[in-house]
């Protein structure tokens, strides 16, 4: 049987001390059943010694069932000089009512005695007294060894002292913290047998990223021995984050044969998305494993030795993550890309080598123009069914107006006028908005909304901007992408012209295209 690692996560503690998160209540009681459902062993929800928020999410958390993961509580030994049962910090762990927690000690002598103020030997003791009060009250207890790496290179001796002390007050997992994320690796792997020389425990690692090296020195630390991995899900924690679990898991579980999170393995691309979601940060693409761009390929001869060889240049087979492969069509894409590309919609096409070669060729033109299909493959579909003759739109425009000028009350207001034909009969309709590409994607709605109900489930959901020559300054020709959705289904246009304006409108008009085609298939 595949050797077990136990996966850790503190993307509720460590992850939330990132610039720009601030998880709600509601946040951290969604984010906990999410990671339960990956399959995770431990989840560090946050101190509850911090603040009242904290203390309420504890309440409400150990009410929650969950199904593979132990909810763990965080907090610091004992403070200096003051005992363990009536230490406030000691007592609010104890209040949480979890049954692990994890509590961290200084593992690094300039700590012991510059940070926190004490001797070396007191410092000791506090590590002791904690871990064994905890340990002998029925909890599981994790310790986190900090600064054990940077203490190593100090003073080996005291911080081998801290773990053997924590190893006898009872810890059941001690895990050494390379808090400062600058450990190289073979520094890593001299300090990490020190430990398990000094010791008998369960060794866990703790890793940030500050030198980019957190994914590969967690992965060298299971190599070594350790059974226990903390990290947060998408690497979100201080300064530079902490060690991405999103990464180390496959590479583990897929790549050195380890026992991660068994099956739930497959759910890690959709649990990583929602997590981004729920955080509210715009999620990475170029994450390795979970991110769009991981199994995207746009070289020619990338895909096309794909299309020839499945796994040419591909590290795993992207579905083993529940990603999956996407080719991009550009000017340096191939044929081969191309007909792939048409397999699902037009066979046919996709088999007939001169017309695949002409679509090539027109794409190219378009790119060269400031088109750019990959983040728009609802632009696509259309491109392809106008260059074949099968494009049939259900409605055209026949005029359009915008004003922004300052109203009354010297702010800026947006109208917007269009007209549009359907089946031979034009309707107008006027729209107010806060700029002019609501005002106008208000008025295109009104008008048509007579004719095609089904626009009123739709919504636009992301607007993206792009300049194509900024040596034209003002002049310079723009790429207008925007995202859809009815609720259900998501879809890109775009649209690109010297006018923002009207490069928005195309992108638009394309995206209402995309709907009512769809709604005729």
């Amino acid at each position: 049987m595949a050797k077990r690692i136990e996966i850790f996560d503190s993307t509720l503690r460590d992850g939330a001390q990132a610039r720009g998160i601030n998880y709600s209540l509601s946040d951290k009681i969604y984010m906990l059943g999410l990671l339960d459902s990956l399959g995770i062993d431990y989840i560090e929800a946050g101190n509850p010694a911090s603040n009242p928020k904290e203390r309420l999410f504890f309440e409400q958390a150990v009410r929650v069932s969950l199904k593979n993961a132990k909810l763990v509580a965080f907090g610091s030994t004992r403070r200096k000089n003051t005992d363990v049962k009536v230490d406030a910090g000691v007592k609010s762990l104890m209040d949480a009512g979890t049954d692990v927690v994890a509590v961290f000690g200084k593992a690094w002598d300039l700590h012991a005695t510059d940070v926190i103020g004490t001797t070396l030997e007191e410092n000791l003791c506090m590590i002791y007294d904690t871990v064994r009060y905890l340990k002998e009250s029925g909890r599981e207890v994790i310790f986190d060894a900090e600064h054990y790496f940077d203490g190593f290179k100090a003073n080996s001796g005291y911080a081998l002292d801290v773990v053997r002390t924590a190893c006898r007050a009872g810890a059941g997992t001690i895990a050494l913290c390379d808090t400062n994320g600058g450990t190289m690796p073979r520094e890593l792997e001299e300090a990490i047998k020190a430990a398990m020389e000094a010791a008998d425990v369960k060794w866990g690692i703790h890793v940030h990223n500050d030198s980019e090296l957190a994914v590969a020195n967690t992965i060298l630390a299971v190599q070594l021995g350790t059974v226990h991995v903390q990290g947060t899900l998408l690497g979100y924690g201080e300064r530079c984050g902490n060690a991405r679990l999103s990464s180390i898991i496959p590479g583990l579980q897929l790549k050195l044969g380890y026992d991660c999170i068994g099956d739930h393995i497959k759910d890690l691309y959709h649990v990583a998305r929602e997590a981004a979601e729920i955080t509210n940060l715009p999620f990475d693409e170029t994450l390795p494993y979970v991110g769009r761009n991981a199994f995207a390929h746009k070289g020619g001869m990338h895909i096309d030795g794909l299309c020839k060889a499945e796994g040419s240049f591909e590290h795993i087979e992207p579905s083993l993550v529940g990603n999956s492969r996407e080719y991009l069509l550009s000017e340096v894409a191939g044929k081969s890309a191309m007909a792939t590309k048409l397999e699902d919609e037009f066979p046919e096409v996709a088999k007939d080598k001169k017309k695949v070669g002409a679509l090539m060729e027109r794409l190219k033109d378009l790119e060269n123009e400031g088109y750019s299909f990959e983040g728009a493959e609802s632009s696509f579909r259309i491109f392809v069914m106008k260059e074949l003759g099968l494009h049939k739109s259900k409605f055209s425009l026949v005029h359009f107006k915008v004003s922004d000028e300052p109203t009354h009350e010297n702010t800026f207001g947006a109208y917007a006028v269009v007209k549009v034909n359907v089946n031979g009969e034009n309707r107008m309709a006027a729209a107010e908005g806060n700029g002019p590409v609501n005002a106008l994607d208000k008025a295109l709605r009104e008008a048509l909304g007579q004719f095609f109900p089904e626009l009123k489930s739709v919504t636009l959901t992301d607007y993206k901007v792009r300049v194509l020559d900024t040596n034209a300054a003002t002049g310079a020709k723009v790429r207008v992408v925007i995202e859809s959705s009815d609720g259900e289904n998501y879809w890109h246009n775009m649209g690109v012209s010297t006018d923002v304006i009207e490069a928005s409108l195309f992108a638009l008009i394309d995206s209402i295209d995309h709907l009512l085609l769809c709604k005729k298939d």
